[in-house]
């Protein structure tokens, strides 16, 4: 563990997937506890909850994980250094380092505890940077080992947050960047894996992939990414607070499929890539 997330480390022999979750961190920093109000940090509520407890079976598949400790309200691992906008449409858009939950509700007790750029040069000196810096590494370890790698980043929300669309969102949204962050063949295995299960898929709507997966999704560098954002009602009770094992149960029989084709599909095309360098 580093100073911004932990990893769980594969127990069976390693293959070229890395999955990442970094939403799923609840915690922060000691130096900062005292600024968030303390009824919101107690549970905060855009937490994408358990989702590495979703994806417990990965590691016996031979996948790294690494998912944050940190709560997105201290530094937003799914956004831009700079805070760009992810999307234009109108939807609330919480920045690199939020003033507000997606309710609009201020997270700071006072106003001189919103972070200023000094601050959150800070915070992304200790908590962003290190997080991708380790996915660099472990992209790279797979690279040279395989060849090509994929990153599955894993998400999820609640099932109906009114400022970014008034439905109610699907079951699940695979996101690629609209065919720029992965290879034509692994979007059409992890979509067709995904819809032999209960539930609704959708295509890059309206989720596309954050900054995690349109920055480390180099195709043309063997370098895949995939965003998977799913209603968290599919492996939570109806309150969206607790963990539901018969629910996530249902998902991971869809997901662990997904993976074995995947890793599948990525070893045979290195190994064909292998044979033609030898000839």
């Amino acid at each position: 563990m580093s100073d911004s997330y932990f990893i769980i480390e594969p127990k069976a022999a390693k293959v070229p997937l890395i999955l990442s979750s970094p939403h799923s961190g609840v915690e922060f920093p000691d130096e900062l506890k005292a600024h968030f109000r303390a009824e919101l940090a107690a549970q905060p509520d855009d937490t994408d909850w358990f989702v590495h407890e979703l994806y417990n079976f990965a590691p016996d598949l031979g996948i790294t994980m690494i998912h944050a400790k940190y709560s997105r309200w201290v530094i937003d691992l799914n956004r831009t250094p700079e805070s760009q906008p992810l999307y234009t449409d109108g939807r609330i858009i919480t920045e690199l380092v939020p003033k507000t939950d997606f309710n609009g509700n201020s997270l700071y007790v006072a106003e001189k505890f919103i972070p200023d750029d000094g601050e959150i040069e800070r915070r992304k000196e200790i908590y962003y940077r290190p997080y991708y810096q380790k996915i660099e590494s472990l992209l790279a370890e797979r690279i040279t080992e395989f060849g090509q790698v994929l990153l599955w980043d894993a998400h999820s929300i609640r099932r109906f947050v009114p400022t970014i669309q008034t439905e109610p969102f699907p079951d699940l949204i695979l996101g690629d960047n609209d065919g720029k962050s992965g290879d034509s063949k692994i979007i059409e295995i992890a979509l067709n894996g995904l819809e032999q299960g209960n539930f609704g898929v959708n295509h890059n709507s309206p989720f596309k992939g954050g900054n995690i997966t349109r920055f480390f999704g180099k195709p043309e560098k063997n370098i895949h990414a995939l965003q998977l954002e799913m209603s968290k009602t599919n492996y939570m009770n109806d309150d969206e607070l607790t963990f539901n094992e018969e629910r996530a149960n249902e998902v991971r029989s869809v997901l662990r499929p997904v993976f074995e084709n995947l890793i599948t599909h990525l070893n045979s095309t290195a190994e064909t890539q292998r044979r033609r360098e030898n000839q």
